[in-house]
C-alpha cells in the first residue's frame, strides 16, 4: 500500500483564513494520520511548477496551532492559471512546448503526493478541477480536495466561503476610525471602497457590521460627534442600479443639512459603465491571467468621488479602501469554527479518496459535503432578497433596483 503523502498550497488573493486552514490541516493530519508525510508548495501553483516546496517537520507540526493567530499565508500565494500556457511561458514558469498541467502532474507524481489540498477561491479551485481532470485522464492516482477561500463569498454553490465573515468585521472596524474624518473639514464626502468584483456581499456585510458596531455608541448632545456623522448614507453594489440624478438630489440634501456624506461602494459597482466609458475613449483595459479586469486600473472609488463630489458641492472628498487591511487579518471566531468543520471534512475526504471542494452546498439544503469539482464556479451574485440586506437599506433610507 502506497504511503500517504499530503501536499497543500494556497493561491489567489489573501483572505483571513489561509494561515488557519494550513495550520488546521497540519493539526488534523497529525491527529488522525500521524504517519502521513506533509509538504507545502510555496507560492501556490507557481511553487508546484517550479518545484519550490516546504517540508513540514515534526517541530512545525507541534507549532501548527500558532498559525491560527495570523493572517496572510504561511506558505505564500500567487495567481497562476495552469491552462493559460502563454501566461505561464511568459512568466518563465514553463519552457517552450511544455503543458503546465502536465508539468504540475509530473511534479506531484515525482514527489509521491497522494493527496493535494488547494486553498483558494473559484479560480484556485477551478484550476484544481482542471488538474484533477488531467490527472484522472492520464492515470495519475491522486485525490484533490479544495477549501473555499474568498472574501467576496461568491463561489457557487457554497453558502459561506472561508474568511468572508472576518473581512466584513475588520472592514467595519477600519471604517469606524475613518468615519471620524468627516469632522476634519466642512462639506466632506468620504467613500469607503470595499472589495467585491462581481459580488456585493462583502460590501453589504461590512455595512451591516459597521451599523451594528456603532448601534450602541454614546454621544454628547451639542457636539458634531453624533449619530449623523457616524452613519452611512449610501450603499452601492454590482447587483444594484441607481438613478444618478435622483441619488445626487437625495445626498445633496444631506450634505446641505449635515455638512457630510458617507458612501460604501463595492469595487465592482458600476463597472460596466466605467469600462464602457474608457473603451469608448480608446483606452485599453488591462486584464490578468484569468481574463479578469485589473481593478486597480479601473478605480471605482475614484469614479464615484469624481461624480458625486461635483454633484454634492463637496469641498473635500476622499476614498478609503479597507481591502488589504481586511483580507490580511487573522480569522475571527466565526471563521475559525467554519474553517475547522471544512478542514476536518477535507482531511476525511482526502484519506477516503473523494475529490472536490468542501463547503455547505446550497443545492443540498446547506449540507456540509465535498462538492463535485464540475459544480464549482465563481461570480455568484449577492442575493438582494437576503432579509438583512433589506434591513440595511431601510436603515439608510435608500432606494435601489437590481442592476440587470
Amino acid at each position: 500500500m502506497a504511503k500517504t503523502k499530503v501536499a497543500m498550497l494556497t493561491a489567489g488573493g489573501l483572505a483571513p483564513c489561509l494561515s488557519s486552514a494550513v495550520g488546521g490541516l497540519i493539526e488534523r493530519y497529525s491527529e488522525i494520520a500521524p504517519d502521513a508525510e506533509l509538504v507545502a508548495y510555496k507560492s501556490g501553483y507557481r511553487g508546484l511548477l517550479m518545484d519550490y516546496k516546504i517540508e513540514i517537520t515534526p517541530k512545525m507540526r507541534e507549532q501548527a496551532h500558532v498559525l491560527h493567530r495570523y493572517g496572510g499565508s504561511p506558505i505564500g500565494n500567487s495567481r497562476v492559471k495552469l491552462t493559460n500556457v502563454a501566461d505561464c511561458l511568459k512568466r518563465g514558469l514553463i519552457q517552450e512546448g511544455q503543458n503546465p498541467l502536465q508539468v504540475a502532474a509530473e511534479r506531484l507524481a515525482a514527489d509521491g503526493v497522494t493527496i493535494l489540498h488547494t486553498i483558494g477561491g473559484d479560480d484556485t479551485n477551478t484550476t484544481a478541477a482542471d488538474l484533477a481532470a488531467y490527472l484522472g485522464a492520464n492515470g495519475y492516482n491522486l485525490t484533490v480536495v479544495g477549501l473555499p477561500k474568498t472574501v467576496d463569498n461568491d463561489v457557487v454553490p457554497i453558502r459561506q466561503s472561508l474568511g468572508a465573515w472576518t473581512a466584513a468585521e475588520v472592514g467595519a472596524r477600519f471604517f469606524d476610525n475613518v468615519s471620524n474624518e468627516q469632522s476634519a473639514a466642512p462639506r466632506t464626502l468620504v467613500i469607503h471602497e470595499v472589495m467585491g468584483r462581481h459580488c456585493g456581499w462583502l460590501t453589504a456585510a461590512t455595512a451591516r457590521a459597521y451599523i451594528q458596531r456603532i448601534k450602541h455608541n454614546d454621544y454628547v448632545e451639542g457636539f458634531m460627534m453624533n449619530e449623523e456623522l457616524k452613519t452611512i448614507d449610501g450603499l452601492y453594489l454590482p447587483e444594484t442600479h441607481f438613478d444618478m440624478e435622483a441619488e445626487a438630489e437625495r445626498l445633496k440634501e444631506l450634505m446641505d443639512r449635515t455638512g457630510f456624506v458617507t458612501l460604501f461602494v463595492s469595487e465592482g459597482a458600476c463597472m460596466d459603465e466605467i469600462i464602457a466609458d474608457r473603451e469608448a475613449a480608446g483606452e485599453e483595459i488591462k486584464r490578468d491571467a484569468f481574463g479578469h479586469v485589473k481593478l486597480d486600473t479601473i478605480n471605482v472609488g475614484n469614479w464615484f468621488q469624481k461624480h458625486f463630489a461635483k454633484l454634492l458641492d463637496a469641498e473635500r472628498s476622499m476614498v478609503q479602501k479597507s481591502g488589504y487591511y481586511a483580507r490580511s487579518a487573522p480569522a475571527n471566531h466565526e471563521d475559525l469554527r467554519l474553517i475547522q468543520g471544512m478542514v476536518d471534512l477535507a482531511v476525511e475526504s482526502g484519506l477516503n479518496g473523494i475529490s472536490g471542494v468542501t463547503g455547505h452546498d446550497e443545492d443540498r439544503g446547506g449540507q456540509l459535503r465535498t462538492i463535485e469539482f464540475p459544480r464549482i464556479k465563481g461570480g455568484k451574485a449577492f442575493d438582494l432578497n437576503t432579509p438583512w440586506f433589506h434591513e440595511v437599506m431601510d436603515h439608510l433610507g435608500q432606494k435601489f433596483r437590481p442592476a440587470h
